[in-house]
């Protein structure tokens, strides 16, 4: 009887320094990112791809619309996941059975985009000033259709910026003397979960909060209707009484870092000397809180003052909050410092996703590529948050990636079904199974009560 398509047969290479080692070659019968097939069940159960496929527009004729939009899409951002920054591997990934499963409709049968069309796709068809801003608000729909399923009791948005560094004469490179090297300057609002909300290029030499007001804001108004405490946090560069008001209207507390000046440190001076006697063994931390008004605008804001004398430290740190927060100056400096969660995110962004990896000539094509890693990024997030099992439950983005997105599939082709057979290494059966039960959890919204 012959064997099933994938099965393979006993036509096999031995190797020398152990005979009992055999190699068999399945060619387009194997993949590397099984895990991706549960990813697409992910991205069906919310309905993620399909309904972005459509709103954008599709100026192809011809032959080349053999490849759905939504198909064409899925792939771009799927792939970033599976760790592919770009489209150099798309001719390969053109034949993997695993990533024609995930594009769905002809690719299942054919092939997959190859790396002209993808690359046509994401440099010609998303880079239209339509797209592009249709794009940039996929985030934050894609975030209310988990929500929606999952519910939100409150939102805490931490801003911040990061740095893609770039090479040669790409659009929008310039020096960053902060971060020390040629770059551009994405910036980033993170929710609580880690999920970026929106997320924008700007070019390398821009301060942190230049051009702010375009990405929190469109955030904002898409949770101005849901009834729960809104919170913001962001570090000394975005202390600025304009971005104050913003949040006030829109009713948010908030936490942000303020640089120290004259007046401040006079404020906190008695604060500073050192105490009498013998040096603390132990961390002496000390809190207090009072209104200040910027002499050039504004109105007085409360502002929390934590100061630290450390063991074999002759100075002390001081650290300074502006806030509309009401609650005890220790809490709201416990609060703002928590803020180091919007790094550990980006970290994750950097290595995992690789949103670093913005090497297009034309700026408005790496802002394509930056909007359709952070697609990436949240899909992942989603996944993380969907009710993973146990033993997965603290997983990172990269392990996350690794252990799950990057297993191996074995093919099997019968004439009414196709098999993959994943390996069993990081993540057993039971495990697939059990995040496959919660990925059904979510496919649709809980009734309303």
């Amino acid at each position: 009887m012959a064997h099933p398509s994938g099965a393979g047969s006993r036509d096999d290479l031995r190797l020398d320094f152990d005979r009992r080692v055999r190699l068999e070659f399945r060619g387009s019968q194997l993949g590397s990112d099984g895990g991706l097939l549960i990813v697409r069940e992910l991205d069906d159960a919310l309905g993620l791809s399909d309904p972005a496929g459509a709103a954008l527009a599709d100026a192809r004729t011809g032959a080349n619309r053999v490849h759905q939009m939504a198909g064409l899409f899925r792939r771009a951002v799927h792939g970033r996941l599976a760790g592919y920054e770009d489209v150099n591997d798309a001719e390969r990934l053109a034949h993997d059975p695993v990533m024609r499963q995930v594009v769905g409709a002809r690719a299942v049968d054919g092939q997959a985009a190859s790396t002209s069309q993808m690359s046509r796709f994401e440099t010609e068809g998303l880079a239209t000033e339509g797209d592009r801003a249709a794009l940039a608000d996929l985030s934050g729909q894609w975030i209310d259709r988990f929500f929606d399923r999952t519910g939100l009791k409150y939102i805490v948005l931490d801003m911040d910026s990061s740095v893609s560094p770039t090479h040669g004469a790409q659009e929008g490179t310039a020096w960053n003397g902060h971060f020390g090297c040629a770059c551009c300057h994405p910036l980033f609002p993170f929710n609580q979960i880690g999920m970026p909300e929106r997320c924008a290029l700007r070019p390398g030499n821009v301060h942190s909060a230049d051009g702010w007001k375009a990405v929190p804001e469109p955030v904002m108004r898409r949770h101005a209707d849901r009834d729960m405490l809104k919170f913001f946090r962001a570090d000394a560069a975005f202390a600025l009484p304009d971005l104050y008001k913003t949040l006030e209207a829109a009713g948010y507390f908030y936490a942000i870092r303020l640089p120290a000046n004259a007046v401040l440190q006079e404020r906190i001076s008695h604060r500073l000397k050192r105490p009498v006697g013998r040096p603390p063994r132990h961390v002496r931390r000390i809190h207090e809180d009072f209104e200040y008004q910027a002499k050039s605008r504004g109105k007085p804001r409360r502002v929390v003052a934590k100061i630290e004398w450390r063991p074999g430290e002759l100075f002390p740190r001081a650290g300074l909050v502006v806030t509309n927060l009401p609650m005890e100056p220790e809490w709201v400096s416990g609060f703002c410092n928590r803020r180091g969660t919007a790094e550990q995110h980006i970290r994750e962004g950097k290595y995992a996703i690789r949103w670093t990896r913005l090497s297009c000539r034309l700026f408005r094509d790496d802002e394509v590529r930056l909007q359709l890693h952070a697609l990436a990024c949240n899909l992942a997030v989603f996944l993380s948050h969907a009710g993973l099992p146990e033993p997965m439950a603290d997983w990172s983005l990269t392990s996350l990636q690794l252990k799950l997105i990057k297993i191996g599939a074995r093919v099997v082709r019968h004439a009414r079904a196709v098999t993959f057979q994943l390996a069993e290494i990081a993540v057993s059966g039971p495990m697939v199974r059990a995040v496959i039960a919660a990925i059904q959890r979510l496919r649709a919204p809980p009734a309303a009560t």
